[in-house]
This record gives structure tokens, sequence and C-alpha cells, in this order.
């Protein structure tokens, strides 16, 4: 009796787990078009208006999106999130993934379909009809926000977001271990160090950094992010499983480690913060070293580096934050219903 109902029982249809209360999770806001490849109704839109482009994704309902940059991404927290409701079956502290859209709702039922398609768990949906969902971030309790438009807006009200890029090439990740590297100045820490070096050069820094290496540095955009990924690292070594554990973090700093990289290090530990692995490259590219590595995101706050990455074949997020930011960009693309 056992076996046949084990039988029947793998013949049903696997019911999803229940979405965790906001305020538990760590959640993660995707735009729509970070998540999946809209370039052809990008072009519909621009070249035909917005009518042309709502009848098109009616008439294509069902034919599911392309995988776009942040997809490998999401692939990841959910892997994640699938051990830890083995290890912790009652516990929300899960990734939660919201998401976000200025479409129209004519076009939620394409965006639904592309989401079973894949099997991805995804309930919460945000769709603006043409407004920005950048004002909604704060009421989804959001941790981390993606999009491919910059969202300077959600830095300042300190939500940590990041402009997501396809790169230039394929390259394999993990399917079961989800890797996150971060820049340090900027990203995690502060800009303090980056505006010593813009005004003084790097002599100055280097004199700075000694002077100053047990004043741990001010926290930066993704510090929150990297602090939510401790935390459930942490869940998986209270199991014993510190090795075997599913989230592995990185710093990959183009500080030295000589002259400046001890202060980095220490301001981590004063945060009760480390990351699996520490990378100071003293100026050299970083794409190389993230071909190695192969994360599903890299987090930087200068697009030179976003650049640099995109070119060896990682999802790089350029974050909009500090005195980087003062280098030019290049004229955004017409607005779409989703371009967000």
């Amino acid at each position: 009796w056992e076996e046949a109902k084990a039988f029947y029982d793998n013949l049903a249809p696997k019911k999803k787990p229940k979405s965790p209360k906001p305020e538990n999770a760590i959640t993660i806001a995707v735009s729509s078009r970070a998540l999946f490849r809209m370039e052809e109704e990008q072009k519909i839109y621009n070249e035909q208006g917005l009518e042309a482009y709502v009848k098109y994704q009616l008439d294509h309902e069902n034919e599911p999106f392309l995988p776009g940059a942040a997809f490998p991404f999401v692939k990841a927290l959910e892997a994640v999130n699938m051990q830890l409701r083995e290890l912790y079956p009652d516990s929300e502290e899960l990734f939660d993934i919201v998401l976000m859209t200025n479409n129209h709702a004519q076009v939620g039922v394409r965006l639904i379909n592309s989401i079973n398609h894949y099997d991805l768990f995804i309930e919460r949906f945000c769709m603006t009809g043409g407004n920005s969902p950048i004002c909604y971030l704060k009421a989804y309790h959001t941790n981390l926000y993606l999009s491919l438009e910059p969202s300077g807006d959600s830095c300042q009200e300190w939500i940590a977001a990041a402009t997501i890029f396809s790169p230039s090439k394929d390259l394999e990740v993990s399917e079961n271990q989800l890797r996150v590297a971060f820049d340090g100045d900027a990203v995690l820490f502060s800009d303090e160090s980056e505006q010593i070096v813009k005004a003084h050069g790097l002599d100055m820094f280097f004199e700075h950094e000694k002077a100053h290496e047990n004043k741990p540095l001010a926290q930066g955009p993704l510090k929150g992010f990297l602090e939510a990924l401790g935390k459930l690292q942490k869940k998986f070594y209270s199991k014993g499983l510190r090795m075997e554990c599913p989230i592995r973090t990185y710093l990959v700093t183009a500080r030295s480690a000589a002259s400046s990289g001890a202060r980095a290090l220490k301001t981590l530990r004063s945060w009760g913060l480390e990351t699996d692995e520490a990378l100071f490259l003293a100026g050299a590219p970083k794409g190389p070293l993230l071909k190695k590595i192969r994360p599903h995101i890299f987090f930087d706050d200068q697009m030179f580096h976003v650049e640099g990455a995109k070119e060896m074949g990682t999802v790089a997020a350029h974050v909009p934050y500090g005195i980087a930011q003062k280098h030019k960009r290049p004229a955004q693309e017409k607005q779409t219903p989703n371009s967000k």
C-alpha cells in the first residue's frame, strides 16, 4: 500500500510552497526586462507605438520570453530556498522574488506564462501601467532591486539597487551554489576612499588608509545585502554545512592588500560580517578573475569594471553610488511600458 500511495503521490501536481511574509524574507525585486529578454517588443514600441506593442504581447502571450540577464541569479536564489526549506521547513527566512514592471496589466498574462514555463516561484507582481515602480520598493520591503535602467532614486532611499548588464558571451554558472561578488569602495563601503583618490591621488590615499586602519569605513549601499546573505549562510553553518553551504560571497577590489587591504577586512569584522573570499587586485583588471569565480552577479560602482566583467562573460551590475558616478551616461532609449 505504501508503495502504491507513493506512486500516486508522485503523479499528483506538486503543491507550490507558501510565500514568506515580506517582513521575514529577503526580498529581491527584479524588473521584467532584467528577468526576460524583450528586445523585439521594445523595437515594436519604439517604431509602432503603444497600441501595436500591447497587441503584439496579446497575440504572443503563449510564447515564453527568453531568459534575461538576471535569470541565472534568480534560479540560484530559488536553489538556495529549496535547500533552506529542507533544513528549516517552518522558517520564512528565505529569498522572496518580486517582479517589478511598468507594463500594463494586459501584458501580465505573458509574464505569468513565462514564469510558469520556466517553473519559477514568483508570486508577487507589481505592474504599474506606465508609471515607475520605484516608489513601491519600500512597501515591498525590498532588500535589492535589479533593473536595466539606472535607478539612482532607489539608492537615495537607501535601497540597494543596481543596473544589470548581460555579458558579451555565455559563461556557465553553478546551478546549486549562489555566488555573489562585490566590489568594496562605494559598494559594500562608502566612497570615502575614492573621494580621497580623486582629490589627492594614490599616495595620499595610502597614507590616509594607514593612519585610519583601525577606523571602520562607513557602510555602502550593498552592505545590507551582504548582511542578509551572511544571515542565511549561518543557518547552514549551524547544521554543520559550512563547506557545503549553497551561498558563497566574494570581495573583489582594486585595493592593494599590503597598503590598504587591512582597513577593508577590519571594517567587515567590525560589522560582524565576512566574505568567503577576499581578492585584492592592486589595480589589475577584474574580468579575468571573475571568469574564474563565475559569480551569478558582480556588483561594482565603476562602469570600467562592469564593462571588463561583461567582456569576460560575467553578469555585472552597476551600483549608482558615490563619486564615480560623474562618468557620462549614454542617452537613454525611449522608455517602453516594460523598460524597467
